[in-house]
């Protein structure tokens, strides 16, 4: 736990962030009633540290090369496992999945080529709008697993729309403006 404890404040948040995932799927699978509510808590929380560690890196100049590996890693796993969740316990249709998935291992994979050539690319503002409107999705969807709220698909299916035209939008916009990496 040293390790821990040597971290700043963005880094222990990520850690954390990464860590709440298996507790966001366990309670999403075995919650009933009332506690339904806790997977939409910790998927919160763990969204929002996101948004704070960032913050809080740059303001207090806190920017590590793990916090620039790991922080963008823990986003995609957390929205990732969210998900592939939804396809498990019927939320979401597997194709749309695939296309989210397919889009992270693309551009990640795009990111090592660069960065094998020393050439660092920095997230594009689709990207980040991308990550907005999958965060929203997936509140939607856990606001009506709770069974207090019936979004019906006239509301998430727009909103699913919405996120798979960004998702490929965003990549694809991310490869269009790259494409010397691959010379």
């Amino acid at each position: 736990m040293n390790w821990f404890k040597n971290m700043n404040l963005p880094n222990k948040l990520t850690v954390i962030r990464i860590l709440a995932i298996p507790l966001f799927l366990i309670f999403l699978y075995i919650s009933k009633g009332v506690f339904r509510f806790l997977p939409l808590l910790i998927f919160s929380a763990a969204a929002v540290t996101d948004a704070i560690d960032g913050y809080i890196a740059r303001r207090d100049n806190l920017i590590t090369d793990f916090g620039k590996f790991m922080d963008p890693l823990a986003d995609k796993l957390l929205t990732c496992a969210a998900f592939i969740a939804f396809v498990e316990i019927g939320y979401l249709s597997s194709w749309i999945v695939v296309i989210i998935i397919s889009r992270e291992f693309l551009v990640s994979g795009f990111r090592t080529l660069a960065a094998s050539k020393g050439v660092k690319i920095a997230a594009n503002p689709w990207g980040k709008v991308k990550t907005v409107f999958q965060m929203i999705l997936i509140v939607v969807i856990l606001l009506n697993y709770t069974g207090y709220f019936e979004f019906t698909d006239l509301w998430i299916g727009p909103l699913v729309a919405v996120v798979v035209l960004l998702t490929v939008t965003s990549g694809a916009t991310y490869i269009y403006e790259n494409l010397d990496i691959l010379k």
